[in-house]
């Protein structure tokens, strides 16, 4: 049991997946930073400096009871989903990108000509005795 477990994470299809894990998870950390701290402050100046991650709809504003608790706001913060909205198409661009590259070297080392086969040696070989 032991063995087929060895063989199995040994396979190049699972170490293959667990590179893709981690580099999906650090891309998509490298992005959500990028748009978080870059293009979000951009375009909120755009529209009037709007910082994103404070738009939001209150539906009851927080309130201070008579005995003194507080009753929390409730409120949709639908500029943070506005912000995971544009780092759910850059994340994909980007990874559209890696793909694209991705094929396109696998393209072109499949094209790559492969020689002569081994029955066109031998056919080779065979005529040159011939003469």
């Amino acid at each position: 049991m032991l063995k087929e477990f060895r063989d199995f994470i040994i396979t190049g299809n699972v170490i293959d997946f667990a590179v893709a894990v981690i580099l999906a998870t650090a891309i998509g950390l490298v992005i959500n930073t990028f748009v978080a701290d870059i293009v979000m402050p951009v375009v909120g100046h755009l529209v009037g400096g709007v910082n994103f991650d404070d738009i939001k709809t209150v539906l009851s504003p927080e309130t201070i009871n008579a005995d003194g608790t507080v009753t929390a706001e409730n409120a949709i913060m639908w500029g943070k989903w506005v912000n995971t909205i544009v780092n759910l198409i850059l994340v994909g661009f980007v990874m559209f990108m890696i793909v694209k590259v991705y094929n396109k070297t696998k393209k072109k080392a499949e094209e790559a000509p492969a020689g002569p086969s081994q029955e066109d040696l031998l056919a080779e070989i065979r005529d040159l005795l011939k003469k």
